[in-house]
């Protein structure tokens, strides 16, 4: 007998942002995922809250207070992008240990929550990068790698991404991700970026358009990235008997599968159910 894991509440699909750098158009495009239903992660410098700054063409790369972030970022994620946005793996193991451990430090007094997700500054990363995250309790960090396919992550220290919001392929791909019927293994759309890129291109309406079409499908789970991760690996920790009739839940997240022949089951936290 195959079992095939769902989402909450059986969805089948899953859609989650990612943008970096903390900066104040974070405040407008949080208010376009509020509209539409959208749950993103922020990725921030704790060296850089408050910062005044402009990018190399102009557009204001300002990052938002503290006070700013915690009204900005109340719906959604907020996660490590190192301390100062250095190339990680350029710099010394003792450096990439105080750079991810102060920005968790910075960010976590600040904001009063426990961040363990992160972006890679630049998107690159390392061998040594990766083992320095797992020492510094960082369980997934997204690169800049775009798959443009919908699979679920298999290494979570070297997240990709489905594409970037500017990807010439993005709404061909949402079409895609929307008709597809899903069988076996759900599926997750991945999205990121920098909102400053928006006032830059002059696009706002590309973003708003991302989000109308991904918005409002009853197959779907918008969450952060943290949720993703969290659930799939609760699912992991499933435990079945030698015959694949007995299922214990060891976690505290309900959860939700499905056999060969889609009958649906639900197994609630410490609860054991026979099929």
């Amino acid at each position: 007998m195959m079992w095939y894991m769902r989402f909450s509440e059986f969805k089948t699909k899953a859609v989650t942002f990612s943008y970096d750098d903390g900066v104040v158009q974070d405040r407008r495009l949080a208010g376009i995922f509020d509209k539409y239903g959208m749950k993103a992660t922020f990725n921030i410098n704790g060296a850089f809250l408050g910062d005044s700054r402009t990018g190399d063409l102009g557009e204001d790369r300002s990052r938002l207070s503290v006070e700013e972030g915690m009204e900005a970022y109340k719906n959604h994620e907020i996660a490590l992008h190192s301390y100062t946005h250095p190339f990680m793996e350029q710099i010394p193991h003792d450096t990439m240990a105080f750079e991810i451990v102060k920005d968790r430090e910075c960010l976590e007094s600040a904001f009063g929550r426990i961040i363990k997700g992160m972006a890679y500054p630049m998107g690159t990363t390392s061998d040594e990068v990766v083992e320095v995250l797992k020492a510094c309790g960082v369980v997934y960090s997204r690169t800049t790698v775009q798959t443009e396919r919908f699979g679920l992550p298999t290494d979570w220290l070297r997240l990709p991404s489905t594409c970037h919001h500017n990807n010439k392929r993005v709404f061909e791909l949402i079409d895609a991700f929307i008709e597809k019927d899903v069988y076996r293994s759900p599926e997750l759309f991945y999205i990121w970026g920098h909102s400053y890129e928006f006032d830059r291109n002059d696009n706002w309406d590309r973003i708003e358009d991302i989000c109308k079409k991904l918005s409002g499908k009853e197959n779907v789970w918008y969450a952060t990235n943290m949720e993703i991760y969290e659930y799939i690996e609760a699912y992991k920790r499933l435990k079945t008997s030698a015959d694949g009739k007995i299922f214990y839940n060891p976690t505290n997240t309900t959860l939700y599968f499905c056999d060969q022949n889609l009958k649906q089951y639900v197994i609630a936290p410490g609860e054991t159910i026979k099929i």
